[in-house]
């Protein structure tokens, strides 16, 4: 995963931390290095993890426009349509999000230049963790889900596992993935790198409204899944959706139910009863904690 991403003497010091439990690393320009661990933040030293400021190395110019030429396989132009909507996708299955000065054309994005800051997120398949809620996604047929937490809080692995759970369990349903940040199936040329099942046509890298409104037609879906929906027009391309018969599993940004509630451009979705089941997760005992089971009134089911 990183051997293609990072020069040697970086690759050389990350063996010496615990990659396995690695969710995140931050280069920021003339910053230190930062490395997310079970949502804690250590520096990164020529020795490995350290807690020292003193000691930590620093993100320099060179090396971050290292990783971007290795990230890009020395073509930047070839992935200015990333750039220029701040991530990079690497053949290994890491996103890179990207940080730096926008060059403004028409009135839009052209791409981003001087790239100062590097998100490098790492993906991690948890086997089973939906698994104690699937149950409770159905009542004769699958009911339209969504998963509320905070970022940084497993909900894109959680649906991950959903999608390889109607798998295991050999739900035969057509499942449209819209991957729109090649986070949930993370393709690389077409080719998955994470596991969804055996059920999923993905469609990435494009927009939620534009997979919606074709992809449907097209594909002929029985569950379209999508990761953090934010926008009214997103809203209301999924009540399109549930009003067609497509039933829908996504993720939403927010603390709980109460804070799910003040969101004005979600307050349609709710008024309409659209998702059946709400399923809640936090950090409190580590990515993915369950804090409920939620029906269409948001009554809590189960803890």
């Amino acid at each position: 995963m990183f051997e293609e991403l990072f020069p040697y003497e970086f690759l050389r010091i990350l063996d010496k931390t615990p990659i396995d439990k690695l969710n995140e690393i931050r280069l920021r320009l003339n910053k230190k290095i930062v490395m997310v661990i079970k949502n804690k933040a250590y520096f990164l030293s020529q020795e490995g993890l350290c807690g020292q400021e003193n000691k930590a190395m620093t993100a320099s110019k060179s090396l971050i426009d290292e990783i971007i030429k290795r990230a890009c396989e020395n073509s930047v132009y070839a992935y200015s349509d990333e750039i220029k909507q701040g991530f990079i996708t690497t053949k290994g299955g890491l996103r890179i999000g990207l940080a730096g000065e926008g060059v403004i054309e028409n009135n839009s994005i052209k791409t981003l230049k001087n790239i100062n800051s590097l998100a490098i997120r790492i993906p991690h398949e948890i086997e089973g963790c939906a698994e104690s809620i699937m149950p409770y996604l159905f009542d004769g047929r699958f009911l339209n889900t969504l998963i509320v937490s905070p970022p940084g809080c497993g909900k894109t692995t959680f649906i991950r596992d959903i999608l390889c759970e109607l798998s295991k369990k050999n739900y035969c349903y057509n499942i449209l993935l819209i991957d729109e940040r090649f986070e949930i199936a993370n393709c690389f040329n077409g080719i998955q790198n994470l596991n969804v099942g055996n059920f999923c046509d993905i469609l990435s890298g494009v927009p939620k409204t534009f997979a919606y409104e074709n992809g449907i037609r097209s594909l002929r879906p029985d569950i379209v899944v999508t990761d953090e929906i934010s926008t009214k027009l997103e809203f209301d391309k999924i009540c399109g959706a549930s009003n067609s018969g497509v039933n829908v599993i996504a993720s939403i940004h927010a603390r709980d139910v109460e804070d799910l509630k003040r969101k004005i451009d979600f307050s349609e979705i709710l008024k309409n009863k659209v998702f059946s089941r709400f399923v809640v997760l936090s950090m409190r005992d580590g990515p993915g904690t369950i804090e409920g089971i939620f029906d269409e009134n948001l009554r809590c089911i189960s803890y």
